[in-house]
Formats: C-alpha cells, structure tokens, sequence
C-alpha cells in the first residue's frame, strides 16, 4: 500500500467535457479560471490515477487518508493559479500542453504528527462536498512537521518540467 505519482484517470476525461478550466476566456457558466486546492495525503494512503475525486468537505471534514493536525485546515491550501495553460507543437505530428502554479504550495504553521507523502491536487470550482474533481497525485518523501511551515516547491513551467503535463506523440 502506498501512494502513487499519476495524474487522474477521470481528470482526462472531465477535460473533454470542458469541467476544468486552468486559464480564462473559456466559454462556459464563467470566463475566470477555476480554484484549485492541495490536500496532503497520509503516507498510509492508496492514492493512485483511479482516485477520481477529494471526498471531503472543504474546510470541515478531512477525507479517509488525508492528514490531519493543528493548523492544517480540511483540503488542504488554494493553489495560486495565475499561470495559463501553454501549449506547443515539439514537431509536425506531436505537441504538448503544460501548466505548474504560478507559486510554491505553502501550509503554515500546522503540525502534522503521523508521516504524509503526497499531494492531491483537485478542482474546487467544479465540485461539491464530497465531490470535488481529482486532477493529479503528487508524492514525494515521507514527512512530519512540528509547529512549522510546509512547502512544496513547484517546478519550472516548461514542456519538460511542468507540474501538469499531456502530450501527443
């Protein structure tokens, strides 16, 4: 048992619908991009690309698998999202499309006892207590913090870097 790196097998699909919005000027109920949030994961949890949704309740209720602590509020942090979306053709038959935060995901001051090992990027403009879209799990090791501060630090934004990466080939 352990958590997995993978993006959301249902994020893919949801993104044929037009559920997620990482920039503006789409066309749909609103123009602005969506709110994305970081929920911290236990390093006990089976978080994996079949993990379609955060099922907690923001700011209430922490979902099964999910650390809990003083400081550390029910799903996590609000990603700041003022990055767009780019896109680029790598040759005549093949492109990509990448996005990273436009900032490193910070928790403050919280203390989270038991070990935790990943994050759950999810949407939380498009979701609902119990149901907010999953877009990807990111792992890295296995961490406890003590009355501190929490960063993950975000990589480049580059077709080769980009914390969110789809590619054709």
């Amino acid at each position: 048992m352990a958590n997995t790196q993978a993006m959301s097998t249902s994020f893919m699909g949801k993104l044929m619908t037009g559920t997620h919005n990482f920039g503006t000027g789409v066309i749909r109920a609103g123009t602005g991009a969506d709110t994305y949030y970081g929920a911290l994961l236990l390093a006990s949890g089976t978080f994996n690309a079949s993990s379609s949704n955060y099922t907690g309740t923001v700011g209430s209720v922490t979902m099964s698998g999910e650390v809990s602590g003083t400081g550390y509020t029910a799903g996590g942090v609000a990603i700041t999202n003022a990055t767009p979306p780019t896109a680029t053709n790598s040759s005549v038959t093949a492109g990509v499309a990448f996005w990273t935060p436009s900032a490193s995901i910070t928790y403050t001051t919280v203390t989270l006892a038991t070990a935790f090992d990943a994050v759950m990027v999810y949407n939380f403009t498009q979701g609902s207590a119990g149901a907010y879209p999953a877009v990807s799990i990111h792992t890295f090791g296995s961490q406890t913090i003590t009355a501190g501060t929490f960063t993950l630090t975000m990589p480049s934004n580059t077709t080769t870097t980009a914390l969110i990466r789809l590619a054709t080939t």
